[in-house]
């Protein structure tokens, strides 16, 4: 990580360093046409079904739980749970365990996959406008992609300053890169998993 700007921060240094990562993930899901039908729509919420299920552990550390108070507000499974049972889906049985045991992962790495995930409700309001169209909506099927009460931005800002406050060792940044590089890898293998793609 020598090769760092110093003066950016560790948020916008993540997002250059993931950059490839994410851009790749984002078209493969495109590719799929998950807003084309409810039924490409139920397999879309079983990617993310198995992606927050692999990082619901991580909002039970007692060291995250300190530095985002609204940690446990941030879950978004049971919301996905939901939206399966919404568009008449059960919740998939995957064939591999959660990536994450409880109290198993530590702060860094845990960082890292949280990056991911915060990011992806970021974006989720676009997600959100092409929901429509399938009749779906905050209170039905897209609960998931809700903002939050105190909208998308701000929530994300509450997440990168505690993120970008974080004292960390060259080691430690190092650890979440890769969680953030292994949770876009883990999201992109859902993907060819439920969708059946290359």
């Amino acid at each position: 990580m020598s090769d760092m700007i110093e003066d950016r921060s560790r948020s916008k240094r993540l997002k250059g360093l993931t950059h490839d990562t994410h851009e790749s993930l984002d078209q493969s899901i495109v590719a799929q046409r998950p807003f084309e039908d409810l039924s490409r729509y139920a397999r879309f919420l079983a990617v993310q079904y198995g992606f927050h299920r692999d990082i619901h552990p991580l909002y039970d550390l007692p060291t995250l739980q300190r530095l985002l108070p609204d940690l446990g507000e941030r879950r978004r499974l049971a919301e996905i749970v939901q939206d399966l049972k919404d568009v008449g889906a059960a919740s998939p049985i995957l064939s591999d365990p959660p990536r994450f045991a409880p109290g198993d992962v530590d702060l860094p790495t845990a960082l890292g996959w949280l990056y991911v995930a915060e990011g992806s409700n970021l974006g989720a309001a676009f997600l959100l406008k092409w929901s429509a169209a399938l009749g779906l909506s905050e209170t039905h099927g897209a609960r998931h992609l809700a903002a939050s009460p105190e909208g998308r931005a701000r929530h994300w800002r509450g997440f990168t300053e505690v993120l970008d406050g974080v004292e960390l060792t060259a080691e430690e940044e190092d650890r979440v890169v890769e969680g953030a590089r292994a949770a876009f890898v883990r999201v992109h293998g859902l993907v060819r998993d439920v969708f059946g793609c290359a």
